[in-house]
């Protein structure tokens, strides 16, 4: 009679396979959060270089009237709408030199980054309201 003594048992290989099925889990969902964190970034940059360019068009105009028409405010806030997939909310005065925009956030939908004309940046738990140029 023969003794096989080579190769791993049928327990063996199941453990085996389980233990990486539980690795390869938590990984993706450490993958998934790195993943929101980076759309979050994206989208702070984007309402961070909207503020750069609403300083830009600001300079010679007596209201903020026409910002929302100007060309790379508009390739912006569409760049906002295709890469983080979510729309960015924006008030220009018509009457005054005052704006404010602001996006919801991936990792934390309850969360808003918003941008104004006052130089605020921050994190809020509202966007902007209609007809109101800060951030709350």
């Amino acid at each position: 009679m023969k003794n096989y003594t080579k190769g791993f048992t049928l327990i063996e290989l199941l453990v085996v396979i389980a233990i990486i099925g539980i690795l390869s889990s938590v990984v993706l969902a450490s993958l998934n959060t790195a993943r929101s964190k980076g759309t979050d970034a994206s989208i702070k940059s984007q309402l961070n270089s909207l503020r750069s360019q609403a300083v830009i068009y600001s300079d010679g105009v007596s209201n903020m009237s026409g910002l929302k028409a100007d060309t790379d405010v508009l390739r912006i806030t569409n760049a906002l709408t295709v890469s983080a997939g979510v729309a960015a909310t924006f008030n220009a005065s018509s009457t005054a030199m005052d704006w404010a925009a602001s996006s919801q956030l991936k990792s934390d939908p309850t969360k808003y980054f918003c941008v104004d004309s006052l130089g605020n940046a921050t994190t809020t738990s509202a966007g902007v309201a209609a007809n109101t140029y800060k951030c709350q």
